[in-house]
């Protein structure tokens, strides 16, 4: 089973569209994919090793719902249901693409557990889930960017190869892909974060007070007592800030 992945969120978007097909002449042009499979290869294939380490860099446990954006064939989803006990959904602008994800899903036993929908990502509730995974080019990520830091504090945001800007990951790592299509370089690199508490604004407890600002996952500020000040430098983990 291939993992097929969109290589553009909206495929009636010809800006969009034209947007990525001159990526990829680039990415070409520099050894990063072979040039004659611009024509050939609307979609860009994830190996399953990566998207189980995908799900492991999330640390998804069965009380998650897991919802992949661009789904392609549905083995993100799958693989979070039989090997996690997650629940899933994918969502994919392909309908035969959707229609084989759950043709696999009951044949792996998991169709309750895995859903699919035929679904712009950009029309998805996102907030059903705890775990989002995404293989997304960097323009659409940044587009879906305020609507992944408006989830609730803890959610768990997972990107296969392409950042979010510079909101920077509180985790990277990369996995060996020997399967890996495109690329020199048989390896993935995978992004993990986990969206703030947020905690910016001025916090008052009888003499004490906290002036915060907050960018992302970092904080900083002052601590008020008095006349005293003393300055605050933290980093949000989840709900939590460390000093």
């Amino acid at each position: 089973m291939v993992r097929s992945r969109p290589i553009i969120a909206r495929r009636d978007d010809r800006c969009a569209a034209w947007r990525c097909r001159a990526a990829l002449v680039l990415a070409a042009a520099v050894g990063f994919g072979p040039a004659g499979a611009l024509d050939e290869v609307p979609f860009v294939t994830t190996p399953q090793p990566v998207a189980t380490a995908m799900l492991r860099l999330a640390a998804v446990r069965p009380e998650d719902t897991v919802l992949d954006l661009g789904s392609g064939d549905g083995r993100i989803v799958i693989a979070a249901a039989a090997q996690f006990g997650a629940r899933g959904l994918g969502v994919e602008l392909s309908p035969e693409l959707v229609q084989r994800s759950r043709d696999d899903a009951a044949r792996a036993g998991v169709a309750e557990r895995a859903q699919f929908r035929v679904q712009d990502l950009f029309e998805t509730d996102l907030s059903v889930a705890t775990v989002i995974t995404m293989y997304l080019l960097p323009e659409v990520n940044l587009q879906l960017r305020p609507k992944l830091l408006a989830l609730a504090p803890g959610t768990r945001i997972v990107s296969h190869d392409w950042d979010l800007g510079d909101w920077h990951p509180d985790r990277s790592i990369v996995v060996e892909a020997p399967d890996e299509l495109m690329g020199l370089h048989k390896h993935s690199l995978l992004r993990l974060w986990i969206v703030p508490a947020r905690l910016a604004g001025q916090w008052c407890a009888g003499e004490h007070a906290l002036q915060l600002q907050q960018t992302f996952q970092m904080l900083s500020g002052h601590w008020l007592h008095g006349a005293s000040r003393w300055p605050i430098n933290s980093r949000i983990e989840g709900a939590v800030a460390r000093h």
